[in-house]
């Protein structure tokens, strides 16, 4: 069990690095869905599969905010039928959230901001 969680510890350095290049493959999915695709749930499966693994990942490294923001935006793609300007906005709004929670080192429920962050995307996601 200890060596389970040496290891785990050794990669959490590595989670910053691909939690960072995820959120670069999922600018260029949002990319793609803002300049209007011929294939919206095409769009929209990226999207979701690269927010599902950031989600996964995130608990297992101390990140549980991430992980229930990816969750969020996965929720938010799978109830949506068609990508028009609101709809668009709040994917953004979600992958801006990420983007906070790396970039201020969020970890665990991120405490009081983690709690209005999730709560602003729960009003968001329940406008869908």
């Amino acid at each position: 069990m200890a060596r389970a969680e040496s290891v785990i510890a050794n990669l959490a350095d590595d989670y910053l690095d691909w939690v960072k290049e995820d959120l670069v493959r999922l600018e260029a999915a949002y990319d793609h869905l803002q300049k209007g695709s011929d294939d919206v749930k095409a769009d929209l499966d990226v999207i979701f599969q690269i927010a599902h693994d950031m989600k996964g990942q995130g608990g297992s490294f101390g990140y549980d905010l991430m992980t229930a923001v990816g969750d969020h935006l996965c929720r938010l793609v799978e109830k949506m039928e068609k990508a028009g300007p609101r709809e668009v906005m709040m994917v953004r709004v979600h992958i801006d959230a990420m983007r906070v929670i790396i970039t201020k080192g969020l970890k665990g429920d991120g405490g009081n901001e983690g709690r209005q962050l999730l709560m602003g995307l729960t009003l968001v996601g329940g406008k869908v």
